[in-house]
């Protein structure tokens, strides 16, 4: 596997290849680290992965501790909880370490622990971002363990607001982290059905880049690629989770997801995140079962780019209903149900849902400006299963 190691500088310096992991100690140096914090979520804490990271920083002179206490959906308490124990032990970097979530979290509390304004007030809104002491955040290597958000290239964290019960976006253009490690290994113990809905969000994130009508013809490309990694990739990381090629290739193609949303993103996501902060779903499931009902809603304003993207991908069929067949098709193969439903999503606030999704910020770049009652009736159809 020695072929696919590389080191790649865009959007940052990234690490890619199976047991790279071992080289997270000079990374940490190179950025001036002699404390870090590695940032992750309850279920890996434990994991052998985990303990070998720490160990491997100790045994370089490091001095790490491990902050865990992140929920799959990161709150703001959480961040706050972050950075108390970033202060308590003197900490001087952060190592963002896990799936979308800790990775968030990690970011989140590495902008926040040299600011002395509360977290929301660097929400992604208007110059928000102009309030930063840019001179007080921490360093960040991130170590993605799942092929999904893409977040170690990101340079954003979505974290969910409890009192409001809605989800924030938190945004400086340096919480990009300063390196990145892609190595495969680490994703193998992923179960199947994480496996599935992770790299269905990392699909969704291609998709609606490519779909939005904002003029980004770098990100197209991105995206258009990260795709057919998708399509050729994950049904082998789902099949054998020990598949080390496709767990590479998936984190690869997650990465270009969230390289490639800078041309924005739709209703996929303007409905996954209301919907995660009021129910507590996992979002990468989420975006899966929305997909083929925003794909048909959007129908009239991708046709024309969904059948392009069809030859590209050598589908059965060019066309829109040919590329919306093999999404199905895809979800089936790897286990993805096919309505909110078969998760526990219920259908009493499927109003307030709707005006949630309009004030998102993922709906400024659907190709279609729904209205609430429109986003209502995806959400409806996601629901029952009407396509």
């Amino acid at each position: 596997m020695k072929h696919l190691n590389a080191n790649w500088n865009y959007p940052t310096a990234i690490k890619v290849g199976p047991g790279r992991i071992q080289e997270l100690p000079q990374y940490c140096r190179q950025l001036g680290m002699t404390r870090p914090l590695l940032i992750t979520d309850p279920g890996l804490a434990g994991l052998p992965m985990v303990t070998a990271a720490v160990a491997s920083c100790k045994q370089a002179g490091l001095h790490c501790d491990v902050f865990s206490n992140i929920k799959g959906n990161p709150t703001g308490a959480n961040v706050v909880d972050g950075v108390k124990a970033y202060h308590a032990s003197k900490h001087d970097g952060v190592i963002a370490f896990g799936g979308g979530s800790a990775l968030d979290a990690a970011k989140a509390v590495a902008l926040l622990v040299g600011q002395d304004r509360p977290l929301w007030d660097f929400e992604d809104i208007g110059d928000n971002y102009l309030r930063v002491n840019v001179a007080g955040m921490a360093p960040v290597v991130a170590v993605p363990t799942t092929a999904g958000t893409g977040s170690e290239v990101g340079r954003a964290s979505v974290i969910t607001d409890e009192r409001d019960h809605v989800k924030r976006i938190i945004f400086h253009a340096n919480m990009l982290p300063a390196v990145v490690i892609l190595d495969a290994e680490l994703s193998v113990g992923l179960p199947a059905l994480l496996t599935a809905a992770t790299g269905m969000d990392a699909l969704s994130h291609n998709l609606e880049a490519l779909c939005s009508p904002v003029f980004h013809p770098m990100a197209a490309g991105i995206a258009v690629e990260g795709i057919r990694l998708v399509q050729q990739y994950l049904p082998d990381a789902v099949a054998d989770g020990h598949n080390l090629l496709a767990r590479h290739h998936m984190l690869v193609a997650s990465s270009m997801g969230a390289t490639a949303f800078q041309k924005g993103l739709g209703a996929m996501h303007a409905l996954a995140h209301p919907l995660g902060a009021t129910y507590d779903a996992h979002h990468g499931m989420l975006n899966a079962i929305l997909m083929p009902y925003v794909l048909r809603a959007n129908h009239t304003a991708i046709d024309e780019r969904l059948t392009t993207l069809s030859r590209y991908l050598n589908l059965r069929k060019c066309s829109f209903e040919g590329f919306l067949d093999w999404v199905l098709e895809l979800r089936d193969s790897v286990g993805i149900p096919h309505t909110l439903a078969e998760i526990g999503i219920p259908d009493d606030r499927i109003e307030d849902i709707g005006h949630m999704a309009v004030a998102d910020g993922a709906s400024t770049t659907n190709p279609i400006p729904f209205t609430a009652a429109q986003y209502s009736e995806i959400l409806s159809h996601a629901l029952t299963g009407k396509l």
